[in-house]
């Protein structure tokens, strides 16, 4: 058996950590008559999703065991918390392996065997009949401290193999999270990407009639559960950035016409006001060690970029010119800078070192480019365009070379990437008195594009890094 023993998460959400974290040992197989396993390549559009069946989660628990046993008022709740808690682990994996547009999940109508009735090994030919490429199945079991132990197989229908199982000790508190630490390790597991599904997402909230919107900082899971303010909206707040190496965040607020950085951290719910700027103050954004922040500042009738070191609050300019520089963004490596500036006489992107030297534009198409965004893996630069009255979301290498459309709309703004650098979030604005901006994500072939729930108006999304304890079990 192997064992993995990750450090368990520590969330303002999840009070309760993960305990532990185990290898199911595989079963022996008879020999595979092919195998199966999906392969995403990004550059050829449209990925067929692969079939996939999720199960029920079972109840392994002596109450349920006993069908003929009087059971107590008070055991009868606990059967009821068990049965609840396995309905809404095996729906939050099954939510978010579909939302991805790479698995299509089978309806439970047609499958080849019921929860209850899959042995130590699945009747393969049976689920192949169905075309189900690969199924999922899980239970859970009461522990005596309260908590339950959840266990799950993802089986490979053509190899007849266990592709990967595992065990988690999940409360009512963290339930939700263990179900998308699974959701992450099936997705790793059939695609060869990380995950992204154990990971939150920080947003403007916006109430209100249109011309006097209250905007006040919320955070929910990426799957919008549970979205809770993180300000009360009685100040301005915009450009909501996670850090890259913790769940610390950086934003903008404006009050008594002084613009304000701010930190925020998530996870320990600790507050601080970096600084006070005189003049306008945009974008700011960590580096990729999270020790700086890179920022436009509005001084002397100039917009350049400064970096600031957080432990000194030293700041130390970057560009100096009579253009207007904004929306900087590191390369993952920490070398290079994309931001945009109108210093060739319309708005493009430009990338420098990151001492600021060696500037040259990227951007040579019709209309105008905004707000660069450098993807986790270092290969794309998400931005915004406009053209043609048109807002396009797209990606472009840093080179300058490959440029993508990825979606077009209505003021779409404000693109992010997942931790994993297949998804990207932005926000849709609709016109009208009673329009809004709302959420949308979009995947790197265009063709996956969903809104995301949220109680209200919402825009500046940002995508955290995974929690920690979520990587994948290798």
């Amino acid at each position: 058996m192997t064992k993995n023993t990750p450090n368990a998460p520590r969330s303002a959400l999840v009070s309760c950590a993960i305990a532990a974290i185990f290898a199911l040992a595989p079963l022996a197989p008879p020999a595979p008559p092919a195998r199966a396993e999906l392969e995403i390549d990004i550059t050829q559009g449209n990925v067929d999703p692969l079939p996939i069946a999720v199960l029920s989660f079972q109840i392994a628990s002596d109450l349920k065991r006993a069908p003929d046993a009087q059971l107590s008022l008070e055991e009868e709740e606990l059967l009821e918390q068990e049965a609840n808690m396995a309905q809404e682990i095996r729906d939050v994996i099954a939510g978010d392996l579909k939302r991805s547009g790479l698995f299509k999940l089978l309806n439970p109508e047609i499958f080849a065997e019921k929860p209850d009735q899959i042995g130590e090994i699945p009747r393969f030919a049976d689920w192949r009949a169905i075309k189900a490429d690969a199924i999922i199945v899980g239970n859970i079991a009461p522990r005596a401290d309260g908590s339950w132990n959840v266990s799950f197989r993802l089986w490979d229908t053509y190899a007849e193999e266990q592709m990967i199982g595992f065990q988690y000790v999940a409360t009512l508190l963290n339930k939700r999270r263990i179900g998308h630490i699974i959701a992450d390790a099936i997705y790793q597991r059939l695609t060869g990407e990380s995950g992204y599904f154990n990971t939150r997402i920080v947003f403007v909230e916006e109430t209100g009639p249109k011309n006097n919107r209250v905007k006040r900082l919320s955070i929910m899971d990426q799957d919008g559960y549970e979205p809770q303010p993180l300000t009360d909206g009685e100040d301005l707040v915009i450009t909501p950035r996670f850090s890259p190496t913790l769940q610390e965040l950086t934003y903008v607020s404006w009050v008594d016409s002084v613009a304000r950085v701010h930190l925020h951290n998530v996870t320990k719910n600790i507050h601080e006001i970096v600084g006070d700027f005189k003049g306008m103050t945009f974008a700011p954004r960590f580096t990729p060690d999270g020790n700086h922040l890179i920022m436009s500042l509005a001084r002397g009738g100039n917009t350049d970029l400064y970096k600031m070191r957080l432990g000194t609050r030293e700041l130390q300019p970057l560009t100096n010119t009579a253009a207007i520089d904004t929306a900087p963004s590191y390369s993952p490596d920490g070398k290079y800078i994309a931001f945009e500036s109108d210093r060739g006489g319309s708005q493009q992107i430009y990338v420098m070192s990151a001492d600021g030297t060696n500037v040259r534009r990227i951007t040579f198409g019709e209309g105008a480019y905004g707000t660069p965004v450098w993807s986790p893996r270092g290969d794309l630069i998400a931005f915004t365009k406009t053209y043609q009255g048109r807002f396009l979301i797209g990606v472009i290498r840093p080179d300058g070379t490959g440029e993508r459309i990825l979606t077009s709309g209505y003021h779409n703004e404000g693109p992010t990437w997942s931790p994993n650098g297949r998804v990207i979030l932005f926000f849709r604005d609709t016109p009208g008195e009673q329009g809004g901006p709302s959420i949308w994500s979009v995947d790197l072939t265009g063709y996956n594009e969903q809104k995301l729930s949220t109680p209200g108006f919402a825009s500046d999304p940002a995508w955290s890094p995974l929690l920690e304890g979520s990587d994948a079990p290798s």
